[in-house]
């Protein structure tokens, strides 16, 4: 979140907030229009929404997935309960690198760490619809990539990843993408890197049970409102920050078209992680073969709601907002009030998806099993 110069005075930044700003000075900048702002927010939340729904969708095929490559990451209670107490430490250490060291140079190190992760994200993201426009006869191969530690019974697998063809051409596409961000910081690149790292989080990232996601959401409820309206720190590492963790869309494209500069912007975290919360619910309302989805398409206009609630406080009080102050109690508030009126909270608070335990060489099924229960 950033508080920027701009004529409404707020902005978003690098962890998670909704607002204006400008890459040129506030003086120098007329006022946005009002169909510039409604086209530039509209765009935003249409953009937003584009990853949470299809990241939902795919992290159901995701979780039935038996390839190593595509298995997702499973949150645990234990993490989610330490993630805020992370992501502080990780902004307030990013706070203290910008102080001391040049930004210029901390930021060319961050655009070639996102352009590699950018490329990788946005050719996972775009590898499943490219796949319809190969010819039957395309000459496709399948690789693999394998890197172990150790030999014989201690060989352990560090590196498991499957691949063919077809991605290599989509590494290709995508890294003409990343080419043009990393050269020219252009909105439209840092966008396409943005939502491909939004929908990879909202398929990989799986909560392993309503309660955990209640814990991580409730967590970063407290982090996000402390953080911007407690102290100066998330306003300077977004200031200073120059990489693809937020959205933009310009409200000056009407005057000044692709090369317009006045943006607002919409920080990723507020896509992720309400993001990943409602494909749980998702594969809840699965789980209970009743051939509805009432709790994901309720959590997904809770999040319209509190998203535009959002920007509808921050245009009205003219100060930079913490998105997931609205977006939290919405998300989790309005599910919670469905499944009261079903008599379905026990069924949503019992639902559990359990991650598929590593094999530890030497180690028996029962002490794996053990471990995994541990982690939970």
């Amino acid at each position: 979140m950033e508080e920027a110069a701009a004529h409404n005075g707020s902005a978003a930044g690098a962890g998670a907030g909704v607002g204006a700003g400008s890459s040129s000075p506030a003086a120098a900048r007329p006022p946005a229009t009002p169909e510039g702002m409604a086209l530039a927010y509209g765009s935003l939340v249409l953009m937003a929404l584009l990853p949470i729904f299809f990241g939902a969708l795919r992290s159901v095929s995701c979780a039935k997935s038996k390839n190593s490559s595509e298995m997702p990451e499973t949150i645990t209670s234990r993490d989610a309960a330490r993630f805020p107490i992370v992501a502080s430490c990780t902004l307030l250490g990013l706070y203290l690198f910008f102080k001391i060291f040049s930004q210029e140079y901390i930021n060319l190190l961050l655009s070639m760490y996102f352009f590699v992760l950018g490329i990788l994200a946005l050719s996972h993201t775009i590898s499943p619809m490219m796949n319809r426009f190969f010819p039957a006869n395309f000459p496709n191969k399948q690789y693999q990539l394998l890197f172990t530690q150790g030999s014989g019974e201690s060989k352990e697998e560090i590196v498991n990843y499957e691949f063919d063809t077809k991605d290599l051409v989509c590494l290709a596409l995508s890294s003409v993408v990343g080419v043009w961000y990393l050269l020219r910081k252009h909105w439209i690149a840092n966008n396409l890197f943005g939502l491909a790292f939004s929908l990879n989080g909202v398929e990989l990232l799986h909560l392993n049970n309503v309660s955990t996601g209640c814990i991580l959401l409730g967590g970063l409820f407290i982090y996000d409102v402390f953080w911007v309206f407690g102290t100066n720190v998330m306003v300077t590492v977004a200031k200073s920050f120059e990489a693809p963790i937020k959205l933009v869309f310009p409200q000056d494209l009407l005057e000044k078209g692709l090369e317009a500069d006045n943006f607002a912007m919409l920080g990723l975290g507020d896509i992720v992680i309400p993001g990943i919360f409602i494909a749980l619910l998702l594969r809840f309302d699965i789980s209970l073969k009743k051939n509805t989805h009432t709790y994901f398409y309720t959590s997904f206009v809770a999040y319209i709601f509190g998203l535009g609630l959002t920007i509808f406080i921050m245009h009205i009080f003219k100060h930079a907002q913490p998105a997931l102050l609205y977006l939290v109690p919405a998300c989790i508030g309005f599910p919670l009030l469905v499944a009261l009126a079903k008599g379905e909270v026990t069924e949503m608070f019992s639902y559990e998806e359990s991650s598929t335990p590593k094999e530890v060489p030497g180690a028996s099924k029962e002490e794996t099993t053990e471990a995994s229960k541990k982690e939970k």
